[in-house]
Protein backbone atom coordinates (compact mmCIF):
# COMPACT_ATOMS: atom_id res chain seq x y z
CA UNK A 1 0.00 0.00 0.00
CA UNK A 2 1.03 3.73 -0.36
CA UNK A 3 -0.37 6.84 1.01
CA UNK A 4 -0.24 10.29 0.30
CA UNK A 5 1.36 11.28 3.74
CA UNK A 6 1.32 13.18 6.31
CA UNK A 7 -1.94 14.64 6.21
CA UNK A 8 -2.21 17.67 3.24
CA UNK A 9 -4.31 21.00 2.28
CA UNK A 10 -4.93 20.58 -1.02
CA UNK A 11 -4.19 24.49 -1.54
CA UNK A 12 -0.75 23.56 -0.64
CA UNK A 13 -0.01 20.24 -3.08
CA UNK A 14 -0.39 16.88 -2.98
CA UNK A 15 2.64 14.79 -1.75
CA UNK A 16 3.41 11.25 -2.33
CA UNK A 17 4.38 9.43 0.29
CA UNK A 18 8.15 7.80 0.34
CA UNK A 19 9.02 10.06 -2.22
CA UNK A 20 10.59 13.62 -2.40
CA UNK A 21 7.70 14.44 -5.09
CA UNK A 22 4.79 16.68 -4.97
CA UNK A 23 2.54 17.34 -7.03
CA UNK A 24 0.92 21.16 -8.12
CA UNK A 25 2.50 22.32 -4.96
CA UNK A 26 1.62 26.22 -3.88
CA UNK A 27 4.37 26.70 -1.07
CA UNK A 28 8.27 26.40 -1.95
CA UNK A 29 9.67 22.79 -1.87
CA UNK A 30 12.66 21.10 -2.61
CA UNK A 31 10.98 19.26 -5.64
CA UNK A 32 7.60 19.60 -7.24
CA UNK A 33 5.74 18.25 -10.56
CA UNK A 34 4.30 21.67 -12.28
CA UNK A 35 1.40 20.46 -14.45
CA UNK A 36 1.06 23.90 -16.25
CA UNK A 37 2.37 27.42 -16.10
CA UNK A 38 -0.60 28.88 -14.53
CA UNK A 39 0.09 30.41 -11.28
CA UNK A 40 -1.50 29.24 -8.95
CA UNK A 41 0.00 26.02 -9.40
CA UNK A 42 3.35 26.36 -8.65
CA UNK A 43 6.00 28.16 -6.48
CA UNK A 44 9.72 28.66 -6.18
CA UNK A 45 10.66 25.19 -6.13
CA UNK A 46 13.96 24.23 -5.44
CA UNK A 47 13.46 21.83 -8.44
CA UNK A 48 10.64 21.54 -10.79
CA UNK A 49 9.89 18.63 -13.33
CA UNK A 50 7.42 19.85 -16.03
CA UNK A 51 7.33 19.56 -19.60
CA UNK A 52 9.92 21.79 -22.28
CA UNK A 53 6.86 24.21 -22.67
CA UNK A 54 5.51 24.71 -19.22
CA UNK A 55 9.84 25.61 -18.40
CA UNK A 56 9.75 27.98 -21.18
CA UNK A 57 6.73 29.70 -20.00
CA UNK A 58 7.48 29.93 -15.99
CA UNK A 59 11.37 29.93 -16.51
CA UNK A 60 11.07 34.13 -15.98
CA UNK A 61 9.41 33.36 -12.78
CA UNK A 62 11.01 31.03 -11.01
CA UNK A 63 14.71 32.04 -11.70
CA UNK A 64 16.13 30.74 -9.02
CA UNK A 65 14.57 27.30 -9.44
CA UNK A 66 15.92 24.25 -11.17
CA UNK A 67 13.66 22.89 -14.29
CA UNK A 68 14.21 20.10 -15.33
CA UNK A 69 11.66 19.56 -18.54
CA UNK A 70 10.72 15.47 -19.72
CA UNK A 71 9.44 16.05 -23.16
CA UNK A 72 6.06 13.81 -23.29
CA UNK A 73 6.31 9.80 -23.24
CA UNK A 74 9.71 10.01 -22.50
CA UNK A 75 9.74 8.15 -18.91
CA UNK A 76 12.09 9.03 -16.08
CA UNK A 77 13.62 7.38 -12.84
CA UNK A 78 13.01 9.55 -9.07
CA UNK A 79 13.11 7.83 -6.45
CA UNK A 80 11.68 4.66 -6.60
CA UNK A 81 9.08 5.95 -9.64
CA UNK A 82 8.90 5.39 -13.37
CA UNK A 83 7.62 8.50 -14.50
CA UNK A 84 6.34 9.78 -17.46
CA UNK A 85 4.32 13.11 -18.41
CA UNK A 86 1.89 13.17 -20.96
CA UNK A 87 -0.58 15.77 -22.31
CA UNK A 88 -3.53 17.20 -20.69
CA UNK A 89 -4.99 19.54 -23.79
CA UNK A 90 -5.42 22.47 -20.84
CA UNK A 91 -2.73 25.11 -22.49
CA UNK A 92 -0.01 25.11 -24.34
CA UNK A 93 2.59 22.65 -22.49
CA UNK A 94 0.09 20.99 -19.59
CA UNK A 95 1.00 17.76 -18.69
CA UNK A 96 -0.40 14.76 -16.69
CA UNK A 97 1.87 12.90 -14.56
CA UNK A 98 1.83 8.49 -14.48
CA UNK A 99 3.51 7.28 -11.80
CA UNK A 100 4.55 3.46 -11.90
CA UNK A 101 5.82 2.03 -8.72
CA UNK A 102 4.98 -1.85 -8.17
CA UNK A 103 3.37 -2.82 -11.68
CA UNK A 104 0.89 -0.41 -10.50
CA UNK A 105 -0.36 3.03 -12.57
CA UNK A 106 -1.26 6.15 -10.51
CA UNK A 107 -2.44 9.11 -12.98
CA UNK A 108 -2.56 12.84 -11.29
CA UNK A 109 -4.79 14.90 -14.27
CA UNK A 110 -3.70 18.02 -13.06
CA UNK A 111 -6.01 20.46 -15.26
CA UNK A 112 -7.48 19.17 -18.37
CA UNK A 113 -9.20 19.34 -21.40
CA UNK A 114 -10.48 16.57 -23.55
CA UNK A 115 -12.10 19.07 -26.78
CA UNK A 116 -9.91 20.15 -29.18
CA UNK A 117 -7.69 23.20 -29.29
CA UNK A 118 -5.91 25.44 -31.41
CA UNK A 119 -2.80 26.04 -29.03
CA UNK A 120 -2.54 23.26 -26.64
CA UNK A 121 -1.37 19.78 -27.27
CA UNK A 122 -4.38 16.97 -27.97
CA UNK A 123 -4.81 15.29 -24.28
CA UNK A 124 -4.20 11.87 -23.39
CA UNK A 125 -6.43 9.37 -21.57
CA UNK A 126 -4.24 6.78 -19.77
CA UNK A 127 -5.05 3.65 -18.61
CA UNK A 128 -4.50 3.48 -14.73
CA UNK A 129 -5.20 1.76 -11.34
CA UNK A 130 -5.70 4.71 -9.55
CA UNK A 131 -6.83 8.03 -10.53
CA UNK A 132 -6.31 11.25 -8.56
CA UNK A 133 -8.42 14.21 -10.74
CA UNK A 134 -9.67 17.76 -11.12
CA UNK A 135 -13.14 18.26 -11.38
CA UNK A 136 -13.76 21.79 -11.71
CA UNK A 137 -16.57 21.42 -13.65
CA UNK A 138 -17.84 18.72 -12.16
CA UNK A 139 -21.77 19.45 -11.81
CA UNK A 140 -24.15 17.94 -14.62
CA UNK A 141 -25.28 21.67 -16.25
CA UNK A 142 -21.57 22.37 -17.05
CA UNK A 143 -22.32 20.37 -20.54
CA UNK A 144 -20.72 23.39 -22.37
CA UNK A 145 -22.53 24.02 -26.33
CA UNK A 146 -20.30 22.14 -29.53
CA UNK A 147 -17.49 24.11 -30.10
CA UNK A 148 -19.14 25.50 -33.32
CA UNK A 149 -22.13 27.04 -31.86
CA UNK A 150 -19.70 29.02 -29.38
CA UNK A 151 -17.57 29.90 -31.90
CA UNK A 152 -21.06 31.23 -34.02
CA UNK A 153 -22.28 33.24 -30.36
CA UNK A 154 -18.78 34.68 -30.08
CA UNK A 155 -18.28 35.85 -33.28
CA UNK A 156 -22.08 37.39 -33.57
CA UNK A 157 -20.97 39.50 -30.09
CA UNK A 158 -18.32 40.76 -32.19
CA UNK A 159 -20.41 41.69 -35.55
CA UNK A 160 -23.10 43.33 -33.57
CA UNK A 161 -20.73 45.49 -31.32
CA UNK A 162 -18.51 46.61 -34.74
CA UNK A 163 -22.38 47.14 -36.32
CA UNK A 164 -23.14 49.35 -33.97
CA UNK A 165 -19.79 51.44 -33.96
CA UNK A 166 -18.46 50.02 -30.41
CA UNK A 167 -15.17 48.13 -29.25
CA UNK A 168 -15.50 44.28 -28.59
CA UNK A 169 -13.45 43.80 -25.79
CA UNK A 170 -13.45 39.98 -24.56
CA UNK A 171 -12.20 38.90 -21.14
CA UNK A 172 -9.87 35.97 -20.89
CA UNK A 173 -7.04 34.78 -18.77
CA UNK A 174 -3.83 35.49 -19.85
CA UNK A 175 -1.80 32.43 -20.10
CA UNK A 176 -3.72 29.47 -21.94
CA UNK A 177 -7.31 30.95 -22.98
CA UNK A 178 -6.16 34.25 -24.24
CA UNK A 179 -3.72 33.00 -26.72
CA UNK A 180 -6.00 30.36 -27.42
CA UNK A 181 -8.93 32.52 -28.72
CA UNK A 182 -6.48 35.49 -30.06
CA UNK A 183 -5.36 32.46 -32.36
CA UNK A 184 -8.97 31.48 -33.09
CA UNK A 185 -10.38 34.91 -33.92
CA UNK A 186 -6.91 35.83 -36.17
CA UNK A 187 -7.97 32.48 -38.08
CA UNK A 188 -11.32 34.02 -38.41
CA UNK A 189 -10.00 37.45 -39.79
CA UNK A 190 -10.28 39.62 -36.97
CA UNK A 191 -7.14 41.29 -35.93
CA UNK A 192 -6.61 41.72 -32.51
CA UNK A 193 -5.10 44.34 -30.05
CA UNK A 194 -4.39 42.52 -26.65
CA UNK A 195 -3.38 44.11 -22.78
CA UNK A 196 0.64 44.15 -22.61
CA UNK A 197 0.42 41.44 -19.93
CA UNK A 198 -1.01 39.16 -22.80
CA UNK A 199 0.85 39.80 -25.66
CA UNK A 200 4.07 39.11 -23.31
CA UNK A 201 2.84 35.81 -23.26
CA UNK A 202 1.79 35.57 -26.70
CA UNK A 203 5.40 36.49 -27.70
CA UNK A 204 6.21 32.92 -25.85
CA UNK A 205 4.11 31.17 -27.69
CA UNK A 206 5.09 32.89 -30.84
CA UNK A 207 8.60 31.82 -29.52
CA UNK A 208 7.70 27.60 -29.37
CA UNK A 209 6.00 27.77 -32.60
CA UNK A 210 2.27 28.84 -32.32
CA UNK A 211 1.68 31.55 -35.51
CA UNK A 212 -0.62 34.85 -34.41
CA UNK A 213 -0.54 36.64 -38.17
CA UNK A 214 -2.33 39.52 -36.58
CA UNK A 215 -2.17 40.19 -33.36
CA UNK A 216 -1.04 43.43 -31.46
CA UNK A 217 -0.23 44.90 -28.41
CA UNK A 218 -2.34 47.82 -26.95
CA UNK A 219 -0.94 51.21 -27.88
CA UNK A 220 -3.52 53.59 -26.89
CA UNK A 221 -4.84 53.98 -30.74
CA UNK A 222 -8.22 53.58 -32.57
CA UNK A 223 -9.60 50.26 -31.40
CA UNK A 224 -12.54 50.14 -33.78
CA UNK A 225 -12.93 47.36 -36.26
CA UNK A 226 -10.41 45.59 -33.70
CA UNK A 227 -11.07 42.70 -31.32
CA UNK A 228 -9.57 43.71 -27.90
CA UNK A 229 -8.44 41.34 -25.36
CA UNK A 230 -7.69 41.73 -21.58
CA UNK A 231 -7.47 39.71 -18.61
CA UNK A 232 -10.10 39.62 -16.40
CA UNK A 233 -8.75 41.36 -13.75
CA UNK A 234 -8.24 44.45 -15.80
CA UNK A 235 -12.23 44.21 -16.14
CA UNK A 236 -12.67 47.73 -14.19
CA UNK A 237 -8.94 49.60 -14.99
CA UNK A 238 -8.77 52.99 -16.18
CA UNK A 239 -8.00 51.95 -19.71
CA UNK A 240 -11.63 50.93 -19.72
CA UNK A 241 -12.44 54.47 -18.94
CA UNK A 242 -11.00 55.83 -22.34
CA UNK A 243 -13.33 53.08 -24.14
CA UNK A 244 -16.85 54.54 -23.90
CA UNK A 245 -18.49 52.70 -26.66
CA UNK A 246 -17.44 49.25 -25.85
CA UNK A 247 -19.24 45.97 -25.55
CA UNK A 248 -17.71 43.54 -23.23
CA UNK A 249 -17.79 39.50 -23.05
CA UNK A 250 -16.65 37.15 -20.73
CA UNK A 251 -15.20 33.71 -22.18
CA UNK A 252 -15.62 31.02 -19.35
CA UNK A 253 -17.40 28.16 -18.25
CA UNK A 254 -19.09 29.57 -15.42
CA UNK A 255 -20.84 31.48 -18.22
CA UNK A 256 -23.61 28.46 -18.04
CA UNK A 257 -24.17 29.73 -14.58
CA UNK A 258 -27.46 32.04 -14.66
CA UNK A 259 -25.95 34.78 -12.40
CA UNK A 260 -22.37 35.55 -14.60
CA UNK A 261 -23.55 38.64 -15.87
CA UNK A 262 -24.03 40.01 -12.02
CA UNK A 263 -20.65 38.66 -11.10
CA UNK A 264 -18.64 39.71 -13.78
CA UNK A 265 -20.43 43.35 -14.80
CA UNK A 266 -20.14 42.77 -18.58
CA UNK A 267 -22.81 42.60 -21.41
CA UNK A 268 -21.84 39.27 -22.32
CA UNK A 269 -20.45 35.84 -21.09
CA UNK A 270 -19.81 33.13 -23.44
CA UNK A 271 -18.89 29.81 -22.37
CA UNK A 272 -15.25 28.94 -23.62
CA UNK A 273 -13.05 26.75 -20.76
CA UNK A 274 -9.75 25.23 -20.88
CA UNK A 275 -11.16 22.83 -18.78
CA UNK A 276 -13.17 19.84 -18.87
CA UNK A 277 -16.91 19.89 -18.90
CA UNK A 278 -18.73 17.46 -16.82
CA UNK A 279 -19.38 14.54 -19.89
CA UNK A 280 -15.37 14.93 -20.39
CA UNK A 281 -15.09 14.11 -17.27
CA UNK A 282 -17.02 10.95 -17.29
CA UNK A 283 -15.58 9.86 -20.51
CA UNK A 284 -12.03 9.90 -18.98
CA UNK A 285 -12.53 7.92 -15.97
CA UNK A 286 -14.57 5.26 -18.34
CA UNK A 287 -11.80 4.89 -20.61
CA UNK A 288 -9.30 5.30 -17.93
CA UNK A 289 -10.62 2.03 -15.86
CA UNK A 290 -9.12 3.24 -12.42
CA UNK A 291 -10.22 0.58 -9.43
CA UNK A 292 -10.07 4.12 -7.30
CA UNK A 293 -10.99 7.56 -8.18
CA UNK A 294 -9.70 10.78 -6.17
CA UNK A 295 -11.23 13.98 -7.04
CA UNK A 296 -9.99 17.57 -5.97
CA UNK A 297 -10.83 20.75 -7.04
CA UNK A 298 -14.54 20.50 -7.74
CA UNK A 299 -17.79 19.72 -6.28
CA UNK A 300 -18.21 16.66 -4.24
CA UNK A 301 -20.96 15.99 -6.33
CA UNK A 302 -18.85 14.35 -9.09
CA UNK A 303 -17.42 11.78 -7.05
CA UNK A 304 -21.17 11.18 -5.76
CA UNK A 305 -22.01 10.79 -9.06
CA UNK A 306 -19.27 8.67 -9.64
CA UNK A 307 -20.07 6.38 -6.80
CA UNK A 308 -23.82 6.30 -8.12
CA UNK A 309 -21.88 4.56 -11.82
CA UNK A 310 -20.38 1.78 -9.58
CA UNK A 311 -16.72 3.57 -9.35
CA UNK A 312 -14.75 3.08 -5.99
CA UNK A 313 -14.28 7.56 -6.07
CA UNK A 314 -13.72 9.59 -2.91
CA UNK A 315 -13.97 13.83 -3.07
CA UNK A 316 -10.86 14.99 -1.54
CA UNK A 317 -11.02 18.09 1.20
CA UNK A 318 -8.73 19.92 2.60
CA UNK A 319 -6.04 17.83 5.09
CA UNK A 320 -7.71 14.89 3.32
CA UNK A 321 -5.19 11.71 3.53
CA UNK A 322 -5.37 9.76 0.07
CA UNK A 323 -4.43 5.57 0.47
CA UNK A 324 -3.75 4.72 -2.84
CA UNK A 325 -3.84 0.73 -3.88
CA UNK A 326 -5.86 0.03 -0.42
CA UNK A 327 -7.95 -2.75 -2.03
Amino acid sequence: MAVFAPPISLSHGLKLQGSSLWMDATRPQALSFVSHAHGDHFARHKRIICSPPTARLIGHRVSRAALEPHPYREPFDLDHLRLELRSAGHMLGSSQLLIESGGRRIVYTGDFKLRPSLTAEPAEILPCDTLVMECTFGKPHYRFPDRAAVVQKLVAFIERAIEERQVPVLFAYQMGKGPEIAKLLNGLGYAVAVAPQMHAVIEHYRELGVRFPRCEVMNGGNYYGKVLMLPPYLRRAPMMARLPRRRTAMLTGWAMDGDVLQRYGVDEAIPLSDHADFDELVDYVRQAGPSQIFTLHGPPEFAAHLRSLGYRAEHLEPRSQLHLWDD
